[in-house]
């Protein structure tokens, strides 16, 4: 069991901190102040609001959920937020709750990834909870970067230098 936990682990780092992190604050950089908040609709959200509601649920799911830290999250915040704020903010937004990450990711047991946990009214356990912070990462990493090119005409070059067409 432990093995698979480590294996687990390894690979939730991976796609936090080696891909969609970075992959943020490169679109980050890319962009200006006015950018990053920019709203094309009411019914739309900004990067900025973006990043900021990625940080409010990772802190929820998997901060509080798994780690047993407070749940203070305010969810329509996340949202409500009209900036602008320099992107400095943002990015220390996303070092400093990819730290505490880590620390979570470093005491969390094997038990703790079979055992039932309540998270924003789900009941989940925390291989759910873990696939589930990944895959809302994800999600919104897409959507930042898909206005980053539309807005800036750019190649993100994420995969630069890989050949995806190799087989096998």
């Amino acid at each position: 069991m432990e093995e698979y936990r480590e294996l687990l682990i390894k690979e939730v780092r991976r796609r936090l901190m080696d891909e969609n992190v970075p992959r943020i604050k490169k679109c980050l950089a890319e962009l200006t102040t006015e950018e990053i908040w920019y709203r094309p609709n009411e019914n739309s959200n900004s990067v900025g609001n973006l990043v900021l509601h990625l940080c409010g649920n990772v802190r929820q799911w998997l901060l509080s959920g798994l780690g047993g830290y407070t749940d203070n999250r305010r969810r329509k915040q996340e949202f409500d937020e009209r900036g602008p704020f320099p992107t400095s903010i943002l990015i220390r937004h996303l070092d400093e709750l990819m730290e505490e990450v880590n620390k979570v990711l470093n005491k969390l047991t094997a038990e703790q990834l079979l055992q039932p946990v309540e998270v924003q009214g789900f009941t989940e356990n925390g291989v759910s909870v873990l696939v589930h912070v990944i895959e809302h990462f994800s999600y919104h990493t897409g959507q930042i970067t898909y206005y980053v090119k539309w807005r800036k005409n750019i190649n993100t070059a994420y995969y630069g230098g890989l050949n995806l067409d190799a087989v096998g």
